[in-house]
């Protein structure tokens, strides 16, 4: 048996190996990205190196036989090694087509110095787009099948998608729907996108158009799959799951399907399988369907093109073989199951053909058709998607891109709204999370055009969180890492090290780093007015003051100065990081705090910083709506699934109890002082038997505070709740809020507590007068005794109940929100 400290070895060297190679790996793009472009060169890859196929297959082919550009040099990234044989086969020793080993050091080298980039999909997290490099991305196809944002948890799953078609200069669109359901819709390029939009046809459509089907049947033969003479029926189902990382077809059951429509069929014509590119390297060593498997090396156009008739489910290839206005049959025999996890963009009733769930049904819709031939929606729906399909699109794409042409090309749609950017944060459940989430919710979307920056998180807290954010709100996430040299990035690091950050146009070097970080993550993207919002890391300042020419702002959330020097068991967590955001705010045009008394706190204490008239307020915004659902719900509600009813909670939801409940919400951690709760509670409890207390939340000092209730006595009277998904319910059915903290920054949770109608008593922290309009918040001192004493008053009956005025309020805040904004961008202009 293998020892743990073995095993704990073991894993630091791979971890060490690992981020050698990615050093490595870094170090060699960065040398790479200092080479010059290479204008001439064109490089090209198609579904993650699967082969030379769809658009930029036919943009190539289009190239390469074109007189006047016969300068340029090819080319092209194949993972599959079978294409790639068959690539170098058909080109060896042509003095300008080569090929490279996808994600290779010849890829790298590549990729980073060709003058013009081709996908029809998306290049790795790690690419960024050079400075004077050409991007077109061509997509692979019109959906059916909801994409981006439109999927479930789209905006996580789509994040390299988008910011690939943010870097790219030219998108191509097969049909208006695509342009603008798919690249301004789902993926929200509307607004933000500065590149062009090409609608002048797809490339790989022109396939279509030419020849006579003799090739793909001699291709097909000497594949081993022969069909003679025979109509071929082309069976194209797409792949199933939620992203390509995880395809589950059954191929067993896929090679049942296809003997069941050829049975159905006949034998006057013979059912082909044509796989996703996704799961095509599985399917080929299956040996149930070796006799009727499409190589991945014949175009799908070409074969479309010799196809007399197409069955597929939810596969953007039915829209291709609209162009040729023959048969289509739709088998979707998990119509319902796919609806309800991915979705589609129309209803089976409005497809151009037949729809069946049954195999042998679906063969048997062929066979009827091939003898009726297609119906009026065929045509109907082929002049709405391939209305510039007419053989000639490949030459019409190629003088757009290599000549300068402007024909079939328009700008993304765009309108008056103010287009903010605002850095989320991690998205953890604490209080920044949920203010950032209101002041979304809150926010005109008529009036601004929201994006939100975040990290890739796929925490459940995260994951939850995420999902609360208004659909409207775009969301751009961060992935991979910088590009740059090592001697650069370790400069960086080294400078933070030492409590410096380089500040905008301080350093030439380190703006380039910064700028190319910038264009990795937003491509062509443009907004107005930018903002950190979280304000605690500097990684995210240093990024965001790169941000071209709009005025920039940063949150402050607390007392800062006093943040910087909060200790957690002996140390200072954030005394070198806040430290360094210190630094960076005299680049920003705005410091927001959240209650005027902080704003003048924090104006005082940074003055070294920032000039005075850049401290602003904008007050935080509570979820009025989830808290006044959650404190509906019963006390139970907050209990995990099977988890037991705990006895504080039966206590708490009795509807005749005698006890008197006090209740807090907050982080367990040392700002929040429920240390002196709990002492000044036991002072409580002493007067009154009748005292309870319930700490929701979670956090560091749990075992510590758990440990101090034991101690005192009070296990059977104070409760630690830890952290509960609707703390509301908890809040509701108390009799009295109380709040221990030594400093904050406009504590949500007492809004909160107003919603919900509770008396609340809290210690006099610098923001506690802003917290709330009105003055029914009892506010003591902050020591043990004073806390006690008003925890007592409330039981005497002195401490009123707490409301809020929630129109009023909300029209208040977003008022300030919107006069930060105005008021920047008027100095700017």
């Amino acid at each position: 048996m293998t020892s743990r400290p073995l095993v704990r070895l073991r894993s630091s060297v791979k971890g060490a190996v690992r981020s050698l190679g990615r050093a490595a790996r870094s170090e060699r793009l960065a040398f790479l990205r200092s080479r010059p472009l290479r204008p001439h060169v064109v490089f090209y890859e198609s579904f993650a190196g699967n082969g030379v196929l769809c658009n930029p297959e036919a943009i190539f082919r289009g190239l390469l036989a074109d007189p006047d550009l016969a300068h340029l040099e090819h080319v092209w990234a194949i993972a599959d090694p079978a294409a790639r044989n068959a690539f170098v086969a058909e080109f060896v020793g042509h003095p300008r087509v080569r090929c490279v080993e996808r994600l290779s050091d010849d890829y790298w080298r590549e990729l980073s110095t060709a003058g013009t980039v081709v996908n029809n999909a998306t290049f790795p997290a790690q690419f960024g787009k050079r400075e004077g490099q050409v991007y077109l991305n061509t997509w692979h196809g019109t959906p059916l099948k909801h994409m981006g944002f439109d999927m479930p948890d789209g905006a996580a799953d789509s994040a390299n998608t988008l910011r690939n078609l943010l870097m790219a200069d030219y998108l191509l669109a097969a049909n208006p729907f695509m342009a603008e359901t798919m690249y301004e819709d789902a993926y929200r390029l509307r607004n933000v996108y500065r590149g062009t939009l090409i609608e002048t046809g797809y490339p790989r459509i022109d396939h279509q158009f030419h020849g006579d089907g003799s090739d793909v049947r001699a291709r097909l033969a000497a594949a081993g799959v022969a069909v003679g003479s025979l109509p071929v029926v082309l069976f194209a189902p797409t792949w199933r799951g939620s992203t390509f990382a995880a395809p589950d077809d059954d191929l067993d059951h896929l090679g049942e399907q296809v003997a069941a429509m050829q049975e159905a069929v006949g034998p006057d014509a013979i059912v082909l399988l044509k796989t996703h590119q996704v799961v095509h390297a599985a399917a080929v060593g299956h040996p149930r369907l070796r006799d009727v498997l499409v190589p991945n090396t014949i175009p799908t156009n070409a074969l479309l093109g010799a196809a007399a008739a197409l069955v597929t489910d939810y596969s953007s290839i039915f829209f291709d073989y609209l162009a040729s206005r023959r048969p289509i049959v739709f088998f979707t025999p998990d119509a319902d199951e796919y609806a309800r996890d991915r979705g589609t963009y129309f209803a089976p009733d409005e497809l151009p053909g037949p729809v069946t769930g049954a195999a042998g049904e679906a063969g048997a819709h062929v066979r009827r058709l091939l003898a009726d031939g297609p119906s009026e929606r065929v045509s109907a729906w082929s002049a709405r998607f391939t209305p510039w399909d007419d053989g000639h699109a490949t030459q019409r794409v190629i003088d757009v891109v290599f000549r300068g042409g402007a024909d079939g090309t328009r700008r993304v749609r765009r309108d008056d709204r103010t287009r903010i950017l605002l850095h989320a944060g991690g998205m953890r459940s604490n209080g920044i999370t949920t203010s950032l989430v209101n002041l979304l919710r809150a926010l005109d979307p008529e009036r601004y055009d929201v994006t939100l920056l975040l990290q890739m998180q796929r925490t459940p807290a995260a994951v939850m969180n995420r999902a609360r954010v208004p659909a409207t709100v775009r969301q751009v996430f961060r992935i991979g890492g910088m590009n740059g040299s090592k001697a650069l990035q370790a400069r960086r690091r080294l400078s933070n090290v030492r409590g410096r950050v380089h500040a905008p146009r301080h350093s030439r070097s380190q703006d380039r780093l910064w700028r190319d970080e910038w264009d990795r993550i937003f491509g062509s993207a443009e907004f107005d007015w930018v903002a950190d919002f979280s304000g605690y890391g500097h990684f995210w300042p240093s990024l965001l003051l790169r941000s071209p020419d709009a005025p920039r702002a940063i949150w402050l959330h607390n007392e800062m100065a006093s943040d910087r020097l909060r200790t957690i068991d002996g140390r200072a967590p954030m005394k070198r990081s806040l430290g360094l955001v210190f630094e960076q705010y005299g680049s920003f045009d705005r410091l927001v705090s959240v209650s005027p008394s902080l704003t003048r706190l924090n104006r005082e204490e940074l003055s070294e910083y920032a000039p005075p008239d850049r401290f602003v307020t904008v007050r935080n915004v509570p979820d009025m709506e989830r808290v006044a659902l959650g404190a509906q719900e019963p006390p139970e509600s907050v209990l995990d699934e099977d988890e037991p009813a705990p006895a504080w909670l039966t206590s708490l939801a009795a509807p005749r109890r005698d006890e008197r409940w006090f209740v807090t919400v907050a982080r367990l951690s040392p700002e929040k002082n429920q240390a002196r709760l709990v002492r000044a509670f036991a002072g409580v409890h002493e007067r009154d038997a009748r005292a309870r207390l319930l700490i929701v939340g979670g956090g560091p000092l749990r075992r510590a505070l758990q440990a101090q209730i034991d101690a005192a006595g009070l296990g059977d009277v104070a409760f630690l709740a830890g952290e509960r998904r609707n703390p509301f319910a908890l809040m509701a059915a108390a009799d009295c809020f109380v709040m221990s903290s030594a400093y904050e920054g406009q504590p949500m949770v007492l809004l909160e507590a107003a919603v919900c109608g509770l008396p609340i008593v809290s210690t006099a922290f610098a923001s506690v007068g802003d917290a709330l309009p009105g003055d029914t918040i009892r506010v003591v001192a902050q020591d043990d005794d004073a806390l006690r004493d008003g925890m007592l008053a409330y039981l005497a009956g002195e401490v009123p109940a707490s409301a809020l005025d929630i129109p009023a309020y909300m029209a208040e805040v977003t008022a300030e929100f919107d006069a930060v904004v105005a008021e920047s961008l008027a100095e700017r202009r």
